[in-house]
């Protein structure tokens, strides 16, 4: 079985006006066949972030919402709690503290459970904290700034369904450039992945055409939503991030970057972007289809020559349903 798509939400989606990220989770989790585990245990409220999320995913048409909130490492080894993963076909991790989250998933059975569920094809889904730990590397604290710094931010281990990754959110909206650069400036062997709020980047893997090897597989980021995805490639940087001292300013060149709107496409194995699908507007469709039947009328018309000036009126008044004018020199055509 294929594995899950993943849904990489950079925090503060929608849950007024359209929901598109929110839809899209349900859709994808079986609508109104869906199971959505809720794991809110980054949050600093009680039950009140279930129950808001709880009616969001019911509004959408899932059929079962169940809590599912460890609040220590001892309780993410509570089979009751692994098992309510079980039957799942969706689960999303809530924002807050995503070091709280961290510390307490991963490595342990619960967070086993969320890998094993993304390998037999559920989809993960995660805001904020929840985005931010389904990388290999995570964010866990560190300030804002454009320009990468020494010591900006920590990192800590994610849940690694996204491998070779450091994901960071809230981007654009909390400046938080310089703290990802700084992290792909020590690590360069991890892509750099910032998404903006009210933004999510989807994850799926597709098939894909080897010239070698015929068909094989493909990673594929795809954009959601109203802000962008940025990608930091830092295969081949030059930096002195293994010198700088304390908080000084980190030299970072030759870093590919990628500013990614809704409806761009991301290979994250061959790190390169996929041409745009051109979506044809059914509407445009039919005035085209219109405009070439009238264009084929108008030539049959100047194709008969022949045809009296009158045969021409009655043909064309019997197209437009408009009435005959009659000669102005009182004879008949």
């Amino acid at each position: 079985m294929p594995r899950g798509p993943l849904m990489i939400i950079g925090g503060a989606e929608d849950k007024l006006r359209r929901r598109t990220i929110l839809k899209e989770f349900v859709a994808r989790s079986g609508g109104d066949r869906a199971r959505i585990a809720v794991v809110p245990t980054a949050s600093s409220l009680g039950h009140e972030v279930v129950e808001v999320y709880d009616a969001l995913f019911r509004s959408e048409g899932a059929a079962e919402v169940v809590a599912v909130r460890p609040e220590s490492r001892d309780d993410a080894h509570d089979p009751a709690l692994v098992a309510a993963l079980a039957g799942a076909t969706g689960i999303f991790m809530t924002g807050g503290n995503q070091l709280k989250l961290s510390a307490i998933v991963c490595g342990t059975p619960l967070g086993d459970a969320i890998v094993e569920a993304h390998e037999r094809g559920v989809v993960v889904a995660g805001t904020s904290a929840g985005a931010s730990i389904q990388s290999s590397h995570m964010v866990a604290f560190g300030v804002g700034g454009s320009t990468p710094k020494q010591r900006m931010t920590q990192v800590a281990a994610g849940l690694g369904l996204l491998e070779s990754s450091v994901i960071d959110q809230h981007f654009d909206q909390r400046n938080r450039y310089g703290r990802l650069l700084m992290i792909v400036a020590q690590s360069p062997q991890l892509l750099g992945i910032g998404v903006d709020e009210d933004t999510a980047a989807i994850v799926e893997h597709e098939p894909a055409r080897d010239d070698e090897d015929g068909v094989g597989e493909r990673q594929v980021l795809r954009v959601l939503g109203r802000g962008a995805v940025t990608v930091f490639d830092p295969s081949r940087i030059v930096t002195n991030a293994f010198e700088a001292k304390r908080s000084a300013p980190l030299l970072a060149s030759g870093v590919v970057l990628h500013v990614l709107p809704e409806g761009s496409a991301f290979d994250l194995g061959s790190r390169t972007l996929l041409p745009r699908s051109h979506e044809v507007d059914p509407e445009e469709v039919a005035e085209l289809a219109e405009a070439g039947q009238d264009l084929r009328r108008l030539a049959r018309d100047i194709a008969a020559a022949d045809a009296s000036p009158g045969a021409l009126r009655r043909r064309l008044a019997l197209r437009t349903k408009k009435p005959i004018p009659l000669p102005q020199n009182g004879t008949t055509a």
